[in-house]
């Protein structure tokens, strides 16, 4: 394997903005480990036969001990990235999440995993490129104002889940950087992404709103400059990606 090649675990890319990262990742020549509670949907996807780089482990993205088994290299040093975009599904009759706990306790999870490791002998630091969400900045309003009923509203339950799991990431001492997507549609395009900065003890270092992103766009741009750049501007800090 040639010194640059990375080896990068993927935790929730069976859809969305992790199965579009996971696709530029692949197509870069990295060696990707997708941790799937269901593989068949991502092989489905992305067949193994033509994928020689992929591996696709099965486990739930809670599960210390699943992760523990992605997370460390054959050479016994930790994996170079780690790209989670867990999430739950909507239930419209609770209007609520079926768990309005999922991002949370994946967070925990992913953490513990890597002390336990550590605690083994395992060496590395890997980036944790975490997907959230706008909403949950603390140094100001980072959506249009006529989105408010949207996000006080309708998304309260999955936001309050990500601000425990930002809150985790931030304060662990791992290196981050965490994606605050805005309302997220589907389809690629050649539509110009625009990213704010903030830092998430001294705030912000450029500020933009905007009303939406594709999943797979927002995939892309976090390959481009998270796992395959490693841009130094983006570490350590909460990234908002809008049109």
């Amino acid at each position: 394997m040639p010194s640059n090649t990375q080896t990068v675990v993927f935790i929730g890319a069976s859809t969305g903005i992790g199965l579009a990262a996971l696709k530029v990742t692949l197509a870069a020549g990295h060696q990707c480990i997708a941790l799937c509670r269901t593989p068949s949907t991502l092989t489905g996807k992305l067949p193994l036969a033509n994928n020689p780089n992929l591996t696709v482990v099965p486990g739930n993205a809670h599960d210390v001990a699943a992760l523990t088994g992605c997370l460390r290299k054959e050479d016994g040093t930790l994996v170079d990235t780690i790209v989670t975009t867990i999430g739950g599904k909507f239930v419209a009759s609770k209007m609520s999440l079926d768990d309005p706990s999922v991002c949370s306790k994946g967070m925990s999870a992913l953490l513990e995993a890597l002390s336990q490791l550590r605690r083994l002998g395992a060496t590395g630091r890997p980036l944790i490129v975490c997907c959230s969400g706008v909403g949950l900045s603390t140094f100001g309003r980072d959506f249009p104002l006529s989105l408010w009923p949207v996000y006080r509203a309708l998304l309260t339950v999955p936001l309050d889940d990500k601000i425990i799991m930002e809150a985790s990431l931030t304060e662990s001492g791992e290196d981050f950087a965490l994606i605050r997507p805005s309302l997220l549609l589907d389809g690629e395009s050649d539509r110009k992404i625009r990213v704010g900065i903030e830092h998430p003890k001294t705030g912000r270092e450029s500020t933009v709103t905007g009303y939406t992103i594709s999943r797979e766009d927002a995939g892309r741009w976090a390959a481009e400059n998270l796992i395959l750049k490693r841009d130094p501007k983006y570490v350590n800090k909460c990234l908002t990606v809008t049109y």
